[in-house]
């Protein structure tokens, strides 16, 4: 009896198949199928297809949550963003190996069913598909098996940057222990980034271009976005973690399987890659971006006068815009609605930018701020928020809460502005905890500010523009120089920001000491890089703040390893017009300094001098009082133990005997924490 169980578990989890549950996901994009089917009559139809792929949809700005910023938060934890807890991946030994995928959501490392589901689709319409049994448009038919290539794919996708080497399963497999154990092998990361590319080419020969439903759904633009994501992140993994156990062949790396890996060749085989399925998308954006009107509030009384480029990020309808390749519509008449303006509009959100990625950003005249000729003043600092961005590219100044700002117009014709009070007020929802606030999703209308879960705006998933920036560094990364679509992207991308397009300005004025100083991105093992290079990093960077792929970019930069009892800073509060002037209605100043009770809710300029520092504020079990710290075991997530667990041999008691390996510095013990790698 205890075999059988076992074996279940291990089937459920890995390989096995069924239908899953059919319940739509987004009532507002698909009519919810019939509940009384049966497997073998269900996919038979256009519509059947069309309702099981988008349940699979598990795009990470497809789901932006109830609560919060919603994905505007997902840059949390990293040197952009400081929420109101740090994450345990800046703490060496406080992040544990999981007991099994249930644990926690970190226990979803080893967790197959999103793979599972998508196999088992495979394995039912492609003989119907071929049979010419299944009803409807055949180029829509077709379409929805281009989008369950992709979804198999990115499901792929998170697997290798969770855990890099992973097994490659196309099938649902019988129950029979054998085969699952032997399935449940891992190979290698290169392998597996190939066979996401194998899989994205399928979809992008039978995609439409235009979607049916529109941008609501996976296109070949989507595909082929994803394919130069996916490229790029594998060959900049295998260049800055060369020479390490997390490479195939490295000294130390734990599996078996690295015969005929040559990193040099693979590296240039996903650089090549990367451009070009980034040109697809590129060379039909670089004259087409969206607007960029330069007004600061991005909107007016009455919705008139709007700046596109900030709207595409809030807008209720984003169909409209070049850039965006997919988004997820909300509707509150049926229901679908989010949270994200109620905070988004009255208060901080819980989180904000850091010092460091604010500082980053460029003068208009494309000098660094500390640059001879700049003109940026350190005294601006002490006259806040919207005096420290004078003059800055205009990214940072549009997508930053301001003094003086708009937060929502009224019917009436009345406003609210920006409340600073929310740096010493409010929870972990509504903090503001740098003072540099987030403005980009923000809308204007104050009836999402004012009602909970009636916000509409939509959530993008996919942003074209991505695709010039992967375009541009897999272009270096492989020549050593920026060709001519490198350098028209280039350009393109900081003339929209209202900065000196000519990227040469910046390089030579560009001091890597000073850089190091608030970008992780500076380094790659540990080491600064080039300026051209980091000039680069900094235009992702500061192209796609608050969009959720600043952790990725760090990880396949190796890019933490220099992380030593760093401080995350945000505004400078002591000695500005801030300090003192947050007070309640008697007048009675609200910040409160007490670091060693925990009982304050600012940090002390005693301690953290003038700037913002979230995590000394309380001293109190606060891991990250003395700063972030980082261990390269860290760029992988744990395998639970039960992966092992299930996979060993005899009584399964013995973890040394499994087929699956875990990750480098990893222990196989729950509740134990990293070592070192080597």
């Amino acid at each position: 009896m205890k075999k059988t169980m076992k074996l279940k578990n291990l089937n459920i989890l890995l390989l096995g198949g069924s239908l899953l549950c059919l319940s739509s996901c987004n009532d507002f994009l698909d009519k919810e199928p019939e509940s009384a089917i049966t497997p073998d009559a269900y996919f038979s139809t256009e519509a059947d297809l069309a309702a099981y792929t988008i349940n699979l949809y598990n795009f990470t700005s497809f789901n932006p949550g109830q609560y919060g910023l919603g994905t505007f938060t997902n840059d949390n934890a990293t040197d952009n963003q400081i929420g109101m807890d740090y994450s345990s991946r800046w703490v060496p030994g406080e992040w544990r190996v999981p007991s099994s995928t249930a644990d926690d959501q970190r226990g979803q490392a080893w967790n197959f069913f999103q793979i599972r589901d998508c196999n088992y689709f495979f394995e039912r319409v492609l003989p119907k598909y071929e049979a010419g049994s299944i009803t409807g448009i055949d180029a829509n038919v077709r379409h929805y098996i281009g989008e369950m290539y992709v979804l198999r794919a990115y499901a792929y996708f998170l697997k290798l940057q969770d855990i890099g080497d992973c097994p490659i399963v196309e099938t649902p497999l019988p129950d029979v222990e054998e085969t699952l154990v032997e399935a449940s092998k891992r190979r290698p990361r290169h392998k597996v980034a190939r066979f996401i590319l194998s899989d994205l080419d399928k979809a992008i020969s039978y995609l439409l271009e235009n979607a049916p439903g529109g941008k609501n759904r996976i296109s070949k633009n989507v595909a082929y976005l994803l394919r130069s994501r996916v490229a790029l992140y594998e060959a900049t993994w295998l260049k800055y973690h060369a020479g390490t156990a997390m490479v195939p062949g490295g000294p130390g790396w734990p599996g078996t399987d690295s015969e005929g890996f040559n990193a040099a060749t693979e590296i240039d085989y996903f650089l090549t890659e990367a451009m070009a399925s980034a040109k697809v998308i590129g060379d039909k954006l670089v004259g087409n971006l969206v607007e960029n009107t330069d007004t600061p509030e991005g909107m007016t009384p009455g919705l008139a006068n709007l700046n596109p480029y900030y709207t595409m990020f809030c807008d209720v309808d984003m169909s409209g815009y070049s850039e965006v390749l997919m988004w997820r519509a909300y509707n509150e008449a049926l229901g679908v609605t989010h949270n994200i303006q109620k905070e988004a509009q009255h208060s901080g959100g819980g989180t904000g930018y850091s010092r460091g990625l604010v500082n980053s950003f460029l003068m208009r005249n494309g000098l660094p701020i500390y640059a001879s000729g700049s003109g940026y003043q350190s005294e601006w600092e002490k006259e806040g928020v919207a005096a420290t961005l004078q003059e800055r590219d205009s990214r940072i100044q549009l997508f930053t809460k301001k003094d003086g700002d708009i937060e929502s117009y009224f019917t009436d014709g009345t406003f609210t502005q920006v409340d600073f009070d929310w740096i010493v007020s409010g929870n972990n929802e509504t903090r503001m905890t740098t003072g540099f606030a987030i403005k980009k999703g923000k809308h204007y209308d104050s009836y999402m500010q004012v009602t909970h879960n009636v916000g509409t705006t939509g959530s993008l998933v996919f942003r074209g523009t991505e695709a010039l920036l992967n375009y541009i560094e897999a272009c270096y990364e492989k020549t050593g120089s920026i060709d001519g679509t490198a350098n028209s992207y280039w350009r393109a991308l900081r003339r929209r920001a209202y900065v000196n397009e000519d990227y040469n300005v910046t390089i030579a004025a560009t001091n890597m000491a000073e850089e190091a100083k608030g970008d992780f991105g500076a380094y790659s093992h540990g080491q600064l890089i080039d300026a051209t290079l980091y000039n680069i990093r900094r235009e992702r960077r500061n192209e796609l703040i608050a969009e959720g792929l600043r952790w990725m970019d760090l990880k396949r930069w190796r890019a933490c390893d220099q992380v030593r009892n760093v401080q995350m800073e945000g505004m400078r509060y002591w000695g500005s017009i801030y300090e003192g002037a947050l007070t309640d209605d008697n007048g009675n100043d609200l910040a409160i300094v007490s670091v060693a009770d925990g009982k304050g809710n600012i940090s002390d300029p005693e301690i953290s001098g003038v700037y913002l520092r979230p995590y000394q504020i309380s001293s109190v079990n606060n891991s990250v009082f003395d700063g972030y710290n980082f261990t390269e075991a860290h760029y992988l997530s744990p395998l639970p133990q039960s992966a092992f667990r299930q996979t060993a041999n005899g009584d399964k008691t013995d973890l040394e005997t499994s087929v699956v390996y875990q990750n480098p510095g990893w222990p196989k013990v729950a509740g134990q924490g990293a070592g070192k790698v080597n």
